[in-house]
């Protein structure tokens, strides 16, 4: 397959456009956008523009190591350079404030400490210490807590086990 193309851009191209786009970042927007009902476009995936961006020469894609070089220089014409020159920002999913709020009695019975003594795979004490300094605002373990939770729930899940409160919800 990558014999079809010219050189290593036209490549990573394609690439792209056949398997990162449609399977991570398409599919996040798509999600992120259906879940609050929200109508969603990618302006920049309008099939001619796609195909006008396949056209360009390669010094137009990539120029001195940057990236986007034509649509950077369009963008400085309408868009204050403070914009156009910052870091990409993504978004972080605010589990430090579902832990603390609506997932608090979910993540409570994950990490009842009887229940994980029981299973006997992860020790409990320090993932309590963890589990109160977060929710008393000391540290944020919040990805430290995320990665036992997902074990837990996983673990349980496999054994038909649902946690006492979790099933109230339900």
């Amino acid at each position: 397959m990558r014999s079809r193309f010219e050189d290593e851009l036209s490549w990573m191209q394609y690439a792209d456009s056949v398997t990162y786009l449609p399977d991570d970042i398409l599919t996040k927007v798509d999600r992120a956008s259906m879940a609050v009902s929200l109508e969603a476009r990618v302006p920049l995936l309008d099939h001619r523009v796609v195909s006008f961006a396949w056209q360009l020469p390669d010094d137009f894609k990539i120029r001195d190591g940057q990236g986007k070089w034509l649509l950077r220089q369009l963008l400085h014409k309408y868009v204050p350079e403070t914009l156009v020159a910052r870091p990409k920002m993504g978004f972080g999913v605010p589990i430090d404030a579902w832990l603390k709020g609506p997932l608090k009695e979910w993540a409570a019975d994950l990490l009842d400490p009887h229940a994980m003594s029981r299973a006997g795979f992860l020790d409990p004490g320090p993932i309590q210490e963890k589990w109160a300094e977060h929710l008393s605002g000391r540290r944020n373990w919040q990805h430290f807590l995320w990665n036992v939770l997902m074990f837990e729930a996983w673990f349980h899940a496999q054994k038909g086990y649902r946690p006492s409160s979790a099933s109230n919800r339900v």
